[in-house]
């Protein structure tokens, strides 16, 4: 007999359906027999968002670290190619989401910030003072520090630029150790990696949970009023991705790869399809390379490199949606950022958009990081939560198109080495 198994996206939305009346019919004030439900909510998605922080900075760390040093181990001109476009391609996502969120302001509403709509605590100047301290005067400023005096006060202080530059240097110089020593470093930070990886899945067993608890809790606050930034959020995510899958993606095939665009997405369908399904672009892959091999005409010895490297560190979807997500959250606050806050939010989202590789749901846990960076509080993670996981749906798939972009563009400059393998 088979057994009936809910997945976890569907308890997902199951947790959001229930947080709705949950908060709008229960104000905070409410006491029921002794238990203030408020207090509950508050809980439940308190201790989603400490457990979500605890994992950033190990998480990241070691990610990067192994990525920087697999890279500079000797993958030679088709690794070399392939990381270009893959920094190329992410660059230009968090841009195109710069721009959207600029351009719409989501997080205004009728000419006011919907800090108060969606039931944020921290108040503008609370909020303007720690982002005055996290993000330096100016662009110099941001500079200095990227250079930490002590990585290890930079990890406490949640000062992610500092660490994610001390990891940078830590993987370039991995590969000049003998090499006893530098398997040994491999080998370490890919444990660490799988462990942060698998520690990460399990908290995501919770997120209905904490789903639950935060959108209720807003709810409960806000009311209705809440869902109008949402939706202004939710769109202008969607329309920054379509931009980036059918406009930039597009450009880069016709005119880098020489492809043919339409014939290319045609091809990708069925991976495509299975992407936005299970948000996990890792658990598409072989699916990704059939059709790259049988559909496309994409050489197996390129796509067999440039994809499964592609699903570890490209994810043009994540980085726009994690600079989307947090733009979005400094203008519910009512901050007007600047460039080189912005900028850090740029740097932030493309660096650590390849630490949350094929986890549904992971890059929570990436944007929290970037909230720190730019000294926003915790708490505007709980804004995104009520659409985030049909968002997820949605990037997993421009991800797993981006991969497949960069194989065939590469596959471009390979063709007579394919042919003769």
């Amino acid at each position: 007999m088979r057994r009936f198994r809910i997945t976890p996206h569907w308890l997902v939305l199951l947790a959001l359906v229930l947080a709705v009346p949950a908060g709008l019919w229960v104000p905070p004030d409410t006491v029921w027999y002794g238990i203030r439900p408020f207090a509950i909510y508050d809980f439940l998605g308190g201790l989603f968002l400490r457990t979500l922080k605890m994992l950033v900075l190990p998480l990241i760390a070691s990610a990067v670290i192994g990525a920087v040093a697999g890279a500079r181990s000797g993958i030679g001109a088709l690794g070399a190619r392939a990381m270009a476009f893959f920094i190329g391609s992410s660059f230009l996502a968090v841009l195109t989401g710069l721009f959207f969120v600029n351009l719409f302001h989501p997080g205004i509403v009728n000419g006011a910030p919907a800090r108060e709509l969606v039931g944020l605590s921290a108040s503008s100047t609370e909020v303007l003072g720690g982002l005055s301290r996290a993000s330096g005067s100016d662009l110099w400023g941001l500079f200095l520090r990227m250079v930490p005096e002590n990585v290890v006060a930079a990890a406490a202080q949640a000062d992610m630029l500092g660490v994610i530059t001390f990891a940078v240097l830590y993987g370039l110089f991995i590969p000049r150790l003998p090499t006893g020593l530098r398997a040994a470093q491999l080998g370490f930070w890919q444990g660490v990696n799988e462990v942060m990886m698998a520690m990460t899945q399990a908290v995501m067993i919770f997120a209905p949970i904490g789903v639950f608890g935060l959108v209720a809790r807003s709810l409960s606050m806000a009311g209705f009023s809440a869902l109008s930034p949402l939706l202004g959020f939710f769109f202008t995510v969607l329309a920054a991705l379509a931009f980036h899958q059918l406009v930039t993606l597009s450009a880069l095939l016709l005119f880098v790869g020489r492809v043919n665009p339409w014939k290319h997405l045609q091809a990708m369908g069925p991976a495509l399809l299975m992407g936005f399904t299970t948000s996990s672009s890792n658990a598409t892959l072989p699916k990704t390379l059939e059709c790259l091999e049988t559909r496309a005409g994409v050489p197996r010895n390129v796509s067999g490199f440039v994809t499964p490297l592609g699903a570890t560190i490209n994810m043009d979807g994540t980085a726009l949606y994690e600079c989307v997500a947090a733009l979005f959250i400094a203008q519910c606050y009512g901050l007007d950022l600047t460039f080189s806050v912005q900028f850090t939010v740029v740097l932030v989202a493309l660096v650590s958009s390849t630490g949350v590789a094929g986890i549904p749901s992971a890059s929570l846990v990436a944007i929290s990081m970037i909230l720190a960076a730019v000294g926003l509080p915790a708490e505007g993670l709980g804004l995104i939560l009520a659409v985030d996981r049909l968002l997820d749906m949605v990037r997993t798939q421009v991800n797993v198109y981006s991969d497949s972009c960069a194989s065939a563009i590469v596959a471009r400059f390979f063709k007579p080495e394919a042919q003769g393998a």
